[in-house]
């Protein structure tokens, strides 16, 4: 039997998946259901909308950066929200302030460690089915319980040094979610929010180090490996990601200043 999210692109391909869309005077990404549609699920970034549609999900749009836009207030006063967000450190910060000036009527989140653009279909499915009512995200949520294991000790975590600039550029970056392009030589090419991140690697040259605050992501190391990127230093490292020989990947958390010569 083919799985889950085998049905869903079989699905996506021959419904034939139209390009993204833009919504409200922000220009936001949205997918080509979000017009008139009642439900509705708001996104992180570009990416997650283009991962929805693939496992035919199409009434979407995506916030693009940290700040909400007003179009964003609006919409969920409109429509009946859901909020689909990443399970790492970004996604906390970005649910905060939903709660704080949206009116979103449920939270979804990827599993820990991963982003919605990087979930299968069925890891996105199973977000949507285990989404918590706004009501319900002050309450203890009931946990299965489970037989006590004996604690281990947490293996030493293997220090890596790095210039002294970049570990600043990472201090600085910290719970900021935004990102920044570094020459060989560690002048600034360009900042700019992670979300866009993918992207713009795509288009420049010259870089040789990104610096920023959030998770690296398989995604991210491919484009880095093809565009001779030589380190990337980030908040967290994706379970899923596969290194490769050419491109360094850094923690904030392992990453300390490079001792002088």
């Amino acid at each position: 039997m083919p799985s889950v999210d085998d049905v869903y692109k079989e699905i996506s391909e021959t419904m034939k998946v139209g390009k993204v869309e833009k919504y409200g005077p922000e220009d936001l990404p949205a997918g080509p259901g979000l017009e008139g549609a009642k439900d509705i699920f708001v996104v992180e970034g570009r990416a997650d909308i283009i991962n929805l549609m693939r496992c035919g999900i199409f009434n979407t749009v995506a916030l693009e950066g940290a700040k909400v836009p007003e179009s964003i207030k609006k919409l969920t006063k409109e429509r009946n929200a859901t909020a689909l967000l990443d399970g790492d450190r970004g996604g906390d910060l970005i649910q905060k302030e939903l709660l704080q000036v949206t009116n979103v009527k449920f939270i979804g989140r990827a599993p820990r460690g991963k982003e919605i653009e990087e979930c299968n279909c069925k890891e996105i499915q199973e977000a949507i089915d285990n989404k918590v009512p706004i009501s319900d995200l002050g309450k203890p949520q009931p946990q299965p319980q489970a037989p006590p294991t004996p604690k281990k000790a947490p293996p030493e975590r293997i220090k890596i040094e790095v210039p002294e600039l970049v570990c600043q550029a990472a201090k600085a970056l910290l719970g900021t979610l935004e990102a920044v392009l570094l020459t060989e030589k560690f002048e600034l090419i360009e900042r700019l929010p992670v979300s866009q991140l993918a992207e713009k690697l795509q288009q420049v040259t010259g870089v040789d180090t990104v610096v920023f605050d959030g998770i690296i992501t398989q995604r991210i190391v491919d484009i880095s490996a093809e565009k001779n990127i030589r380190r990337i230093v980030a908040s967290r490292i994706s379970e899923a990601v596969k290194p490769v020989l050419n491109v360094e990947l850094v923690t904030f958390q392992d990453a300390v200043p490079q001792n002088p010569a």
